[in-house]
């Protein structure tokens, strides 16, 4: 008779090497202070980096939008689903990110498949940086195109593997603009000129740089002043926009074409109005000022400098995703358990996530996050680190 007797083995298997972890019930809104099972705590995970979940112009915009349009869309885009609300949001969107088109996905992973299952076919490249994010892994898996990987960042890999791509159609090199684990920036630039070089495609993953870098956060292209020349701007709205949603922005062509041939667009049911209105929101309140994410970044530099101080490993972090470096996966998950101990929520990351011997414990600051709060963190970062013998 069928059973799960394997799926049993494998999660034994994991709870003996530290790796097990069922998922956490929170009581409370995303915030900077959470509440765990009745007990108040520091949150140093979220990805909410500037804190708009509860803004209360989203929350207005949403809803408006219920009353408005309803609680759901009741269809996919391409039918009855592509109401006013979407149209809007894509055409500011298009013009936050310099771009003559955007189309929004039901999430920034989704995006990813949809886009590169799309544009590459049996008679393409891809190139692909070592670390870019799993989205960005299963999508290329869901095309046919041939597969080139170079080391993480490494320019001289990445001119190689362009210079043997020449007999394809298309050339497509791949890149997050912020690496999700490291919190290093893509070297942009240098892929830019390189990819003109070699007349490829550059497509940039902005997920953990959309409100975080550039000019009111409209990402790593602004950031370097490359506008114009990167050719998809793929980015989630579930981040710094603080609600859910991906998109990606480019042409009007590549807009046009992904409307007919992107599967996860064409039979997916579209974004409820509320969620559309509230990204809508979010984005103009990024139009409006740069404080959140001066203050995003001030906070980031202060509690980076702190854990380095203590001794810590922050591996190549310079945003604010700030890894604890400690190696063993269930070392890795016992320091978070000791943190969580002391009051701070930060989530221990293992393989397969990383590395087998690159087990972090991952902190993120926001701008919502006080000194005094970060003062906390430190503190408690202090008294685990001893308590584990790390300092």
């Amino acid at each position: 008779m069928a059973n799960w007797q394997s799926l049993h083995d494998e999660l034994e298997q994991l709870k003996k090497e530290g790796r097990y972890r069922p998922l956490t019930v929170w009581d409370s809104s995303s915030g900077t202070w959470m509440t765990l099972n009745g007990r108040r705590v520091l949150q140093m995970s979220s990805n909410n980096y500037l804190g708009l979940t509860e803004h209360p112009e989203l929350k207005e915009a949403a809803e408006q939008a219920i009353r408005e349009y309803g609680a759901g869309s009741g269809s996919v885009r391409t039918i009855t689903g592509t109401l006013r609300i979407h149209d809007e949001l894509e055409r500011e969107l298009a013009a936050f990110k310099g771009t003559e088109a955007a189309l929004v996905f039901q999430s920034g992973f989704t995006t990813n498949q949809g886009v590169l299952a799309s544009l590459l076919g049996p008679d393409d490249v891809v190139i692909s940086d070592e670390l870019n994010h799993a989205s960005i892994i299963d999508g290329i898996r869901l095309t046919k195109a041939s597969r080139k990987i170079y080391a993480h960042k490494d320019m001289d890999q990445l001119e190689a593997a362009l210079k043997q791509s020449a007999g394809f159609q298309k050339r497509i090199v791949v890149t997050d603009g912020v690496f999700s684990m490291d919190g290093d920036i893509a070297p942009l630039p240098a892929i830019v000129e390189l990819a003109e070089a070699y007349d490829a495609f550059v497509y940039v993953d902005d997920a953990h740089a959309s409100g975080v870098l550039g000019k009111n956060g409209k990402g790593i292209t602004d950031h370097f002043g490359l506008n114009g020349r990167v050719h998809m701007q793929v980015g989630t709205l579930s981040k710094a926009v603080g609600v859910v949603g991906g998109y990606v922005a480019g042409e009007q062509v590549l807009k046009d074409y992904l409307i007919h041939k992107a599967r996860p667009f064409l039979f997916s049911t579209s974004q409820t109005p509320a969620v559309a209105a509230s990204c809508l929101a979010a984005i103009r309140v990024l139009q409006k000022s740069d404080q959140l994410i001066g203050r995003l970044w001030a906070n980031a530099d202060y509690f980076r400098s702190g854990v380095q101080s203590l001794g810590f490993d922050t591996g190549a972090s310079e945003t604010p995703i700030i890894p604890v470096i400690v190696g063993d996966p269930a070392k890795t998950m016992q320091f978070s358990d000791l943190l969580l101990e002391e009051g701070v929520f930060a989530q221990g990351i293992v393989y397969p996530t990383v590395a087998m011997d690159k087990g972090r414990v991952r902190f993120i600051v926001t701008a919502g996050h006080t000194r005094q709060d970060l003062d906390f963190a430190l503190d408690a970062l202090k008294r685990a680190g001893q308590k584990l013998g790390m300092l």
